[in-house]
């Protein structure tokens, strides 16, 4: 489900898209605070200090603006796949902004991600592994085939995944980048 999928309107001036930003920002933290059991409508315009119908103007639901929180943060990932970060090689890159992905706030980034995977087009998910996959090449430089690709990037992805979704402890830390990063460089050598 793409982001326009998740809203009634769409932003067009910066005062509507900063109302949005502030809205899923206070998502962010409420989740982080309380869970998905205090997690409503209310208590996020509340939150957000904006009025429920401004807050609806946007988002049908509760689950439109998870939906929605969880797209935020992948299209700061993809921004990174895309315009790589100074001073990084782009597979540390890539997997250094999916690690770091909401700042940090795990319990609101294991609840939004819930909802996009539980809602989202299967489909549409994969075509957003395309940017991660272009322009990947082993160890000689060669591009690597469709399979390769696909076997690579859902093998990185996959660990990602679980660690959110579990909650693992180390999901931050510089052992679990490495490690990814190894994974990919050791493929991509055989």
């Amino acid at each position: 489900m793409s982001a326009v999928e998740n809203m009634r309107k769409i932003p067009r001036q910066h005062r509507a898209q900063a109302s949005v930003d502030v809205v899923l920002e206070a998502a962010a933290q409420l989740l982080e605070a309380s869970g998905e059991a205090n997690f409503n409508t209310n208590a996020v315009a509340e939150r957000a200090g904006v009025s429920i119908g401004t807050l609806y103007r946007y988002f049908p639901d509760k689950q439109a603006i998870l939906r929605a929180l969880a797209e935020r943060e992948r299209q700061a990932h993809l921004a990174v796949v895309r315009d790589g970060a100074p001073g990084l090689a782009r597979d540390r890159a890539m997997i250094r902004a999916f690690v770091q992905a909401f700042a940090g706030r795990e319990r609101a980034r294991r609840i939004a991600t819930s909802a996009l995977l539980a809602s989202a087009d299967p489909v549409a998910l994969a075509e957003g592994f395309a940017d991660v996959e272009a322009g990947i090449t082993d160890a000689e430089g060669r591009p690597l085939t469709r399979v390769q690709a696909f076997v690579l990037s859902r093998a990185i992805h996959g660990a990602l995944r679980a660690a959110v979704l579990e909650g693992v402890d180390f999901l931050q830390s510089r052992e679990f980048e490495d490690e990814l990063v190894r994974l990919g460089r050791a493929y991509l050598r055989s």
